[in-house]
């Protein structure tokens, strides 16, 4: 008859126990079902089969084994995976995060990442010279593929054990107004008239490059930055002042001309625009400044003009709070605007006459 029994190997210094089975006589061979450091252990297994075997079922050992976790690579895919939800350039920042975290701790099992473990990971990242906000929008990275692996507590989250490196508040220290006109005298015909939009406006430059005739309205004198294009992905309306601004824009393309989805500033490159300024700084002798400075200038001239907190921030996209932290406190030697409209008015191309050149005279 079918029966269960335990095995002595070895000898006391590494004693093993041994359980085994048969499922039917002594004729049966007999089959194994697990060797263990205790006899206790032994026991409870033997115990087991033995009550298998009493309900005449074959026993299944993988039952009692549990099942070894998915490493937080495979976890980590399938969560990229499941983010049909998000914009495309996020879903780049989601993968670039996630190839940092999975360098490092790839191939741990899911459920032996611990705080100690994030803690870790963020001191290599910090060793490795990982900005600190690059090291934040990991570590939420982070946080989500644990949150999506159903990981309670979130040892990312982990506000105790997990720290982020030490922030050091940089002063905003915006461009004067003659250093946007010494850059706007030395750049492309192409490149002038966008220069001159983010410093009266504050926009971000890539709210610039993706702004589209349907967001004009010219009634108002202003534009919409749509949700799809907003950092903070809320829609918000930018007024243009001064209207030599706003007339210089809405005059690049006639209205029977217009494709609402079109760009406003056609072939207009943002790293190109970058490298532009950043090139034009060192050719006038000025201190460098990037695009974003020129939002920074903004929103310190509307902050020392008296523009009320609410609505400098609703203008650039801000919270009030953040508004007041970041500009509350900025420094601008020359508190002067540009003269946008003198300027626009000599920085009107000139179109050349026809080439003459290899054309025969008819006299």
């Amino acid at each position: 008859m079918a029966s269960a029994w335990i095995e002595r190997r070895g000898d006391k210094a590494a004693r093993r126990f041994r359980v085994k089975y048969r499922l039917g006589g002594r004729e049966s061979v007999p089959r194994y079902a697990g060797s263990f450091r205790t006899e206790r252990e032994a026991r409870v297994r033997r115990d087991y089969v033995a009550g298998e075997l009493a309900a005449m079922r074959v026993p299944d050992f993988e039952l009692l084994e549990p099942a070894a976790a998915e490493t937080l690579k495979a976890v980590g895919e399938r969560w990229r995976k499941s983010r049909v939800d998000v914009a495309d350039a996020t879903a780049i920042t989601h993968r670039t995060n996630l190839g940092r975290i999975l360098r490092v701790v790839g191939d741990k099992p899911i459920d032996t990442i611990t705080p100690a473990t994030v803690a870790a990971f963020v001191a290599t990242l910090h060793e490795q010279g990982a900005a600190r906000e690059s090291i934040r929008k990991t570590l939420a990275t982070f946080g989500m593929v644990l949150d999506f692996a159903g990981i309670t507590p979130n040892p990312a989250r982990d506000r105790v054990a997990v720290k982020l490196p030490r922030k050091d508040h940089a002063e905003v220290n915006p461009p004067t107004a003659a250093h946007v006109l010494a850059v706007h005298d030395l750049l492309a015909s192409k490149h002038r008239l966008p220069l001159l939009v983010l410093d009266a406006t504050g926009m971000r430059v890539g709210e610039l490059a993706a702004l589209t005739w349907g967001d004009i309205d010219e009634p108002a004198r202003r534009w919409r930055v749509s949700a799809a294009v907003a950092k903070t992905r809320k829609a918000r309306w930018v007024p243009v002042k001064p209207d030599a601004v706003f007339d210089a824009v809405v005059e690049l393309v006639p209205r029977d001309d217009r494709d609402l989805t079109a760009p406003v500033f056609a072939g207009f490159g943002v790293d190109r625009f970058r490298t532009a300024i950043a090139r034009a700084c060192k050719a006038a002798g000025v201190p460098l400044f990037s695009p974003h400075d020129l939002r920074h200038r903004r929103a310190t001239l509307w902050h020392l003009q008296g523009v009320p907190v609410a609505e400098a921030a609703a203008w650039l996209g801000h919270s009030g709070e953040e508004h007041l932290a970041t500009y509350a406190h900025a420094t601008l030697v020359d508190r002067g605007e540009v003269d946008h409209t003198k300027t626009l008015d000599r920085a009107r191309p000139v179109h050349p006459s026809v080439p003459t050149r290899g054309v025969k005279s008819a006299a």
